[in-house]
């Protein structure tokens, strides 16, 4: 590819409206409307389960309207690139005002070319640099109006539309079937720790009704038991943040629920002090324990990990110790996977922002219980075989990593004019 001079940039308001239109007030509430809010958008820009309401019981920042041709940017949790091209949408489709709405200038700036314009690696650096805010970095619509966007001539805009158009499609195939191997690979790792953990490692054994819908038949030979006639099974709390008397110079760890999304508990990077462990009664769990999430919307609440050094924890896991030494904690890390979709149907509020388990729910689950060693085989097996898979998912991940990255370069090199467009096509 041949290379050009780097074309004219001028600030997005000179290119674009923000925001021209809101939905009213006192629009009718039995309005239907379909909604997006920002976390429907994901970074590579696909828009995610819209969702459909009265205008009544819409949520109060469902107010933006959009038009085909328009870029959606997110303006909070800027760095999560939210953003999105809006083509051919129905008439009721609004986004929140969450968002800001860029309409492109006609005769100024094509619609095709804005919606890599407003993706190039340097625009979205600005918006992230221009953001307010640690934890939750917002950015005005004022300021985004003054970010830079390349604006070469009209003809260029649609020649380099079309070409991206065309390039980064063959590159979003190939991500796409990347994707789907992940998604094939997920599937065999749960079927394959399911049928170990369900069946056992011998396909001759004799099998029973086990009575548990979630659990279905196992073989003939093994029990069944609560967690709690197995396990010590209870959860902790959070000291006062204020309290220095609490955290200064800790040197317990303390964990939160984030470590449940891990196979196993390695390492904390915070500590609370003996005080704190003494009046808040925080209990100290031992390792060779599995701790599951009992709290939230997302996937923590009922995932396990298994801990692996002495620790204390907050009121949103649970930790399960077992009590007799016939139980191995892999194998239960590994039952409590396979039991995840039933925790989270027993939950209190179940698929609400709010549901919970609680310690008595964990403790009254019943799992199988297969001779020790036979428990031990199994997690070996199952640890066997799923690192063969997690080697294919790493290099897998790899891959779409490197196609993103070379998505993204594309689209930098056509929209700053690194590359001569008409060249490449020829």
């Amino acid at each position: 590819m041949s290379r050009r001079s780097p074309v004219p940039v001028r600030r997005l308001k000179y290119a674009a409206t923000i925001n021209d239109d809101t939905l009213a007030e006192d629009t009718d509430p039995d309005y239907e409307l379909q909604y997006v809010d920002i976390g429907n958008v994901d970074s590579s820009g696909k828009i995610h389960e819209i969702a459909t309401f009265r205008f009544g019981d819409a949520p109060s920042r469902a107010r933006r309207s959009v038009r085909d041709g328009d870029v959606i940017i997110s303006c909070v949790r800027t760095y999560l690139q939210a953003i999105s091209s809006i083509q051919d949408p129905p008439d009721n489709l609004i986004v929140s005002t969450g968002f800001a709405v860029v309409r492109p200038l006609r005769g100024v700036l094509d619609a095709a070319f804005g919606k890599y314009a407003l993706r190039e690696s340097a625009f979205l650096a600005e918006v992230e640099m221009r953001s307010v805010g640690v934890s939750y970095p917002a950015i005005n619509a004022s300021a985004l109006g003054d970010i830079p966007v390349h604006l070469p001539s009209q003809e260029r805009q649609c020649a380099i539309a079309d070409y991206l158009d065309r390039e980064t499609a063959r590159l979003d195939a190939l991500l796409a079937a990347k994707e789907r191997v992940l998604a094939l690979l997920a599937e065999k790792r749960r079927a394959l720790i399911t049928r170990a953990v369900v069946r056992g490692l011998d396909p001759h054994a004799p099998l029973r009704d086990s009575g548990i819908p979630w659990l279905g038949e196992i073989p003939a030979q093994w029990e069944l038991w609560k967690l709690a006639h197995l396990a010590v099974v209870g959860n902790g709390s959070t000291p006062n943040r204020d309290s220095l008397e609490y955290w200064a110079e800790g040197t317990v760890p303390w964990l939160n629920s984030s470590v449940v999304n891990q196979e196993e508990v390695t390492t904390a990077d915070q500590f609370v002090t003996e005080t704190a462990l003494r009046e808040c009664h925080l209990p100290l769990v031992r390792p060779g324990s599995v701790l599951v999430g009992i709290t939230g919307q997302g996937k923590t609440r009922g995932q396990a990990v298994v801990l692996s050094f002495e620790a204390t924890i907050n009121q949103h896991i649970a930790f399960i110790t077992p009590g007799v030494p016939g139980l191995d904690a892999w194998f239960l890390r590994w039952a409590l996977f396979v039991a995840y979709e039933f925790l989270r149907s027993i939950s209190d509020d179940a698929g609400g922002t709010k549901g919970a388990l609680t310690c008595e729910a964990v403790g009254a689950l019943r799992v199988p219980l297969p001779p020790f060693d036979e428990q031990r085989a199994i997690v070996d097996h199952v640890s066997s075989e799923t690192g063969k898979l997690n080697a294919l998912r790493l290099a897998t991940e790899r891959t779409i990593t490197l196609l993103r990255e070379r998505r993204a370069a594309l689209i930098a090199a056509a929209v700053t004019g690194q590359i001569d467009v008409p060249d490449a096509i020829a």
